[in-house]
């Protein structure tokens, strides 16, 4: 049956690749995206509904929620794939570290606001993860921005790292109520991921032998692909983080604790409302 699908940074990557084959495979897609030339053009090929949303103004995520709501009788998938990682320490407007708000701060909003939508049409919510949790991930829930040991892979790994957990507390809060829940690793993938960053990750994504090891987009999204289109419980089990189509072998010590998923969720949460009064 086809599903209404809405896949954040969906203007370029593994976005883009995800629209394009899940609008082939007969489902209705929702491109989401920061650029509108890019967002359009993608959107327009699909002949798809299309949004625009800057995850570095959470007014944006506001307002894209409320659109989606309006535009959306039913949301089967939610895609949380915006992200990446950026360069030196900035703030945006609502005063958080980039790349925490970018990556996890704006996707657990969005979902949170759009949570009756969800549940009420028993969704999958996936979130695009990354290795990088294993590799660079160190969770303090009191320094979220990471005003202490601020690098670009640290705030990077951080973030997919807290991707995995909320998919875990997602889960562990509404599974009962017709809920689904994965985080996935796509692989390195050749996009323009880390063009906005100072890392040595940009050095290895920008260079011709680098990339030559690199999965194209395509390949990079088939595990979004695989999870929006098959059935949680029978295809792929909720709450979990997917490497390779299998849950991960290996993972961050820290993505397993439930009680760190839990104080995350609260801690976001309070944070958002802090912002708001």
């Amino acid at each position: 049956m086809p599903k209404t699908i809405v896949i954040t940074g969906a203007s370029d990557g593994i976005g883009a690749a995800a629209a394009r084959r899940l609008h082939r495979n007969g489902h209705r897609v929702v491109v989401v995206g920061r650029s509108p030339h890019k967002t359009e053009a993608v959107a327009h090929e699909l002949g798809a509904d299309h949004f625009l949303a800057d995850f570095t103004d959470l007014d944006d995520v506001r307002r894209l929620a409320a659109d989606l709501d309006r535009a959306c009788p039913r949301i089967d998938v939610l895609a949380n794939n915006a992200g990446g990682i950026f360069g030196d320490r900035t703030r945006t407007t609502d005063g958080f570290e980039k790349t925490f708000q970018v990556n996890h701060l704006a996707p657990f909003l969005l979902t949170d606001l759009l949570l009756d939508r969800l549940l009420a049409s028993r969704a999958s919510v996936i979130q695009t993860s990354s290795s990088g949790a294993r590799l660079f991930g160190r969770l303090a829930v009191d320094d979220l921005d990471h005003d202490k040991d601020f690098t670009p892979q640290l705030a990077y790994g951080t973030a997919k790292l807290e991707n995995i957990l909320f998919t875990r507390e997602l889960h562990r809060r509404y599974h009962a109520r017709g809920l689904s829940a994965a985080a996935f690793h796509p692989g390195a993938v050749a996009t323009g991921f880390a063009t906005e960053s100072d890392s040595f990750m940009k050095r290895i994504y920008s260079s011709r032998i680098g990339r030559a090891f690199m999965a194209s987009p395509e390949k990079g999204a088939e595990q979004l692909v695989w999870l929006a289109e098959s059935t949680p419980g029978t295809d792929w089990i909720s709450g979990t983080y997917y490497e390779k189509h299998r849950p991960a072998r290996r993972t961050n010590p820290q993505a397993t604790d439930d009680d760190l998923a839990r104080r995350l969720w609260e801690r976001s949460a309070e944070l958002l409302r802090e912002r708001t009064h």
